[in-house]
C-alpha cells in the first residue's frame, strides 16, 4: 500500500484531472442517485470506494476526503491524524517521528500538490474530522452536496425568468 501510496503523489496531476472528470460525473447523477436513495447505495459505493482509494491512496475512509486538496496524500494516513500540515516532529530526511521507516504525509503532501493545478488547495484549513461519517463514502456526499447546489441554481435562473 504505501508504494502505491507513493505512486498516487507523484502522479497527482493526472489523478487531480481524472478526478476533476469523475466528479463531475458524480453530480451528473445525483438525481438518480436521490431517486434510488442515497442511503440505499451508501453500501456499494462506501466498498467500491474503500477498495479503489484503499488501493491507490491507502485511504482510512474518514467520510470526509481531502484528497484533492492534499496532493493526493491521504492525511488520514499520519499517525497523529493530523489533518492541517505536518507536526513539528518531522525529521530532517522528511520522515515520521512516530513511524520513521515512512515519509511524513504533509513533506508528500506539498511534493503532491506541487505537481497539481489547484496546489494551492492545501493551504487551506481543513475542518475537523466528523468521526460520525467515518466508514461512509465521501464520492456520495460530494455528488449530493454538490448535485444539491446545481439544481438550486437551476432552479433559482428558472425562477428569475
Amino acid at each position: 500500500m504505501y508504494q502505491a501510496r507513493l505512486w498516487s503523489v507523484k502522479n497527482a496531476r493526472s489523478l487531480e484531472w481524472f478526478y476533476n472528470r469523475f466528479e463531475r460525473v458524480l453530480v451528473a447523477l445525483h438525481p438518480w442517485f436521490e431517486r434510488v436513495g442515497y442511503e440505499r447505495l451508501e453500501a456499494p459505493m462506501a466498498w467500491l470506494e474503500r477498495l479503489t482509494k484503499g488501493f491507490l491512496f491507502d485511504c482510512q475512509m474518514c467520510g470526509q476526503c481531502a484528497l484533492s486538496s492534499t496532493g493526493m496524500s491521504c492525511s488520514m494516513n499520519c499517525p497523529k491524524t493530523i489533518r492541517n500540515g505536518p507536526c513539528g516532529g518531522v525529521r530532517a530526511n522528511g520522515h515520521c517521528e512516530v513511524k520513521p521507516e515512512m515519509r511524513c504525509v504533509w513533506v508528500e503532501g506539498f511534493a503532491g500538490s506541487e505537481r497539481m493545478r489547484n496546489g494551492q488547495a492545501i493551504r487551506v484549513i481543513q475542518i475537523a474530522v466528523d468521526r460520525r461519517l467515518e466508514g461512509r463514502s465521501s464520492w456520495l456526499k460530494v455528488a449530493k452536496e454538490k448535485g444539491q447546489a446545481v439544481a438550486l441554481s437551476r432552479q433559482e435562473s428558472t425562477n428569475a425568468l
